[in-house]
């Protein structure tokens, strides 16, 4: 779906009719960002920009979407006329799809004047949460498995063709080998992936017989599902027999082996991998479905499990242990007539729901040596680094939680990129597996103590000197009453 202007709440439409009866669209800044990793994990991976884009390059509003909202009788003829010629035409700059993210740091900013920054936090939330969820489960469950495949195969219990299909891209961005989906293989060039149902094999007379003739068309991927009837009695000894006579008829065994979706899992594998050793079939795949996720993998490898590939559906395309990212967007600043632009910021009671204000951009640091990730620095965006000089971080809520790294000891990168300009896009969206290459690279720089599942390491998302004390300044010229949020400027 192309056109999806109306997909957003209806409060920002009012909105955008009160800054437009007002005079009121200055340019502002708005910030998407998240406050708590999914899954209480120690980072994130961010995904869908791609969609955010097109949902920006396609943004206006037809005839049809002028009729319906005059119909809902709340907009004004004259507002109604202003968004006849609406386009955007602001500035975005994003992290790209595939990072690895951590909380409070600004993934989408937003400049643009208020009307139309306003008009798109929906969509973009929308899109940016459902996506980096879905890509950071798949980070999780590819983590679990090791350097075993996973395959992505949920679609069928997808909250709807739109979570499925995208669903399926941010799972293969996270790690994932391929898709069941293939909406998603045709419209995004991933791999598409699947072996065959249980009803293929009772469509049948007999067990062997339905595995005969899938190895007979699919010789070159011949995964047979063996738990149909009885797993160690029947499914494994037919699949033997199968692969027996493709071998003595001279057909290649490429790409062949077992898949189970019932059972005991880690005890079956075990003795599946022994009968098709035995049989002389080392490198038969040995293939586990049923309702797996990360915790579920991670405990079949603890104990001991022969299996080599993971098809994960249901657990994963609804990320069904966290079903929401969280992500919020934020005002954080409103350009004044010189060109300035004045920080804004919302106050609560909870600290963690305190936004940090300004117009910012993110360094990410990393150890020279290691090339792991040492700190994200959250500053001003016109601040710059020399990577030659000391550098000191502390924790803007614990700021008695010190450290100095030493010049020439690390290394720094601006993650913020520049996506849309006065409305045009200049930002070419990679390939998707061009992406999943990308993610992999940048798991690889974080430490394994971040990834693990129980108590992960966290990496401090730290405020630069003067954006910590633009902040400082700002809470200490206001106070809140008691406990209303308020938004206040310098």
């Amino acid at each position: 779906m192309n056109h999806l202007t109306l997909l957003t709440d209806l409060y920002e439409l009012t909105m955008m009719q009160g800054y437009f009866k007002t005079g009121n669209n200055e340019t502002v800044v708005f910030d998407a960002f998240y406050r708590t990793n999914p899954g209480n994990g120690g980072y994130a991976v961010c995904a869908g920009l791609e969609q955010i884009i097109q949902y920006i390059n396609n943004l206006h509003f037809t005839e049809d979407d002028i009729s319906y909202l005059r119909s809902v009788g709340i907009f004004e003829e004259d507002f109604l006329e202003y968004l006849k010629e609406f386009r955007f035409s602001g500035d975005i700059y994003a992290i790209p799809e595939g990072t690895v993210i951590f909380p409070r740091e600004p993934l989408i900013k937003v400049i643009a004047p208020i009307m139309e920054a306003q008009l798109i936090e929906t969509a973009i939330l929308n899109m940016l949460n459902h996506q980096s969820l879905i890509a950071t489960k798949a980070a999780r469950v590819c983590y679990a498995a090791d350097k075993d495949s996973v395959m992505e195969f949920g679609l069928r219990r997808a909250q709807g063709p739109d979570a499925g299909v995208y669903g399926a891209r941010a799972a293969v961005i996270g790690g994932c080998c391929g898709t069941s989906n293939v909406l998603c293989g045709q419209l995004f060039d991933v791999p598409v992936k699947g072996t065959h149902a249980h009803s293929w094999i009772m469509s049948f007379s007999d067990e062997y017989t339905a595995f005969k003739k899938y190895a007979e068309l699919y010789p070159s991927a011949c995964i047979l599902l063996v738990d149909t009837y009885d797993t160690l009695k029947s499914g494994v000894p037919n699949a033997i027999r199968v692969f027996t006579e493709m071998k003595e008829a001279g057909i290649p065994l490429t790409f062949y082996g077992i898949r189970m979706d019932s059972g005991d899992l880690a005890y079956l594998s075990k003795i599946v991998r022994n009968m098709l050793d035995e049989a002389g079939f080392p490198d038969a795949v040995i293939s586990a479905s049923n309702d797996l996720d990360e915790y579920l993998i991670e405990n079949l490898k603890a104990q001991g499990a022969k299996i080599t590939s993971w098809g994960v559906g249901t657990n994963l395309i609804t990320s069904k242990d966290c079903p929401a990212f969280g992500g919020v967007y934020k005002l954080a600043a409103i350009q004044d007539k010189n060109g300035n632009f004045l920080p804004k910021i919302k106050l609560s009671e909870n600290t963690e729901k305190v936004t940090n204000p300004g117009n910012k951009t993110i360094y990410r640091i990393y150890d020279k040596f290691s090339g792991k990730i040492k700190a994200d620095l959250i500053c001003l965006a016109d601040e710059t680094y020399d990577t030659d000089k000391n550098l000191r971080l502390f924790d803007s809520l614990e700021t008695w939680k010190r450290t100095t790294l030493l010049g020439g000891t690390y290394t720094m990168r601006e993650l913020l990129v520049k996506v849309f300009e006065k409305g045009t896009c200049i930002y070419e969206s990679p390939k998707v597996m061009d992406i999943q290459k990308y993610c992999n690279q940048e798991k690889d720089t974080l430490w394994n103590e971040t990834k693990r599942f129980a108590n992960p390491h966290e990496v401090y998302v730290d405020l630069s000197d003067n954006l910590f004390d633009m902040k400082r300044k700002i809470l200490n010229e206001y106070s809140l009453e008691s406990g209303n949020a308020q938004e206040v400027s310098l």
